[in-house]
């Protein structure tokens, strides 16, 4: 059944204020955030911060997905200690590479829980179709920002530096019924870049998009969400093959559709109607 993830806000949990306004934040996916968003100085009070919100914060229909610190840094069995005792919906893992670090993981929280992954370095592109292949991963997560890094590039308006690892990973996430997210986009005062950009990322197949701004929402649910025109369409030709008695291949305003387009059709429809229902429960 599809989930709505067509935006992913990273939270840091340090900041009690932004994890307590996140109960009312219109963002499909909280990214509770130990890692990037936290300071050094600053990790004990951000478990401390998010135990806290998670036990006492309803955040309704909102995934509630915690990002540790690394298990190779001095904080990520910390992290992994606390979320024993918390309830939330998934853990994402960054700087992930191998199956062994997700088995490590799993073996320290001591229970199972959906997966998320960064990737996020050179070896985890590489590796990424192992990582989709692991019977917990959901989500594979870019972290465009630490892959530029690594590969020594340049952020480009146009992304072409991503091209092989932004295919290499949807492929392996469709390949193992994983969703894929798109990187963040730095400019917060961009809009029209950011429209951009989220554009950009609906037609290379990416199902949402992590952020950085609570402002950044409207424009990635716009791009991630079916339009009037594509449901219109979408609901025409289901008419249409039902009307046929669902047999060979059809016309519909001068298209040939045959079954896999009914089959992508009957898939923006159900996207729309979970749309309109998590809407309702805002």
């Amino acid at each position: 059944m599809y989930k709505p993830r067509r935006s992913a806000l990273y939270m840091p949990a340090a900041n009690a204020r932004a994890m307590e306004k996140a109960q009312s934040i219109d963002a499909d996916v909280l990214l509770l955030d130990l890692e990037d968003a936290v300071a050094v100085d600053q990790k004990q009070q951000a478990r401390e911060s998010l135990a806290y919100a998670l036990n006492t914060h309803d955040y309704g229909r909102r995934e509630k997905i915690v990002r540790i610190n690394s298990l190779s840094s001095q904080w990520g069995l910390d992290d992994l200690k606390l979320l024993r005792e918390l309830r939330f919906d998934g853990l994402l893992l960054p700087k992930l590479e191998t199956v062994e670090q997700i088995n490590e993981a799993l073996a320290l929280l001591d229970r199972q829980i959906p997966i998320w992954a960064m990737i996020e370095t050179p070896a985890a592109v590489i590796n990424v179709e192992q990582l989709a292949a692991h019977s917990a991963m959901e989500a594979l997560v870019m972290g465009t920002n630490d892959l530029a890094k690594e590969m020594r590039v340049a952020q480009s308006e146009t992304r072409d530096e991503f091209q092989y690892a932004f295919g290499k990973v949807i492929m392996a996430a469709r390949a193992h019924n994983c969703d894929v997210l798109d990187g963040v986009y730095n400019q917060l005062d961009n809009q029209a870049g950011l429209a951009a950009i989220c554009q950009q990322g609906k037609g290379l197949g990416f199902d949402g998009k992590t952020l950085i701004h609570p402002k950044q929402i409207p424009a990635c649910h716009q791009a991630f969400s079916p339009s009037d025109a594509a449901i219109a369409e979408a609901r025409e030709i289901i008419a249409a093959w039902q009307q046929a008695d669902q047999q060979g291949v059809i016309v519909v305003n001068n298209k040939l559709v045959e079954a896999l387009h009914v089959q992508e059709a009957q898939r923006i429809v159900d996207m729309q109607a979970v749309i309109d229902a998590a809407a309702e429960t805002q």
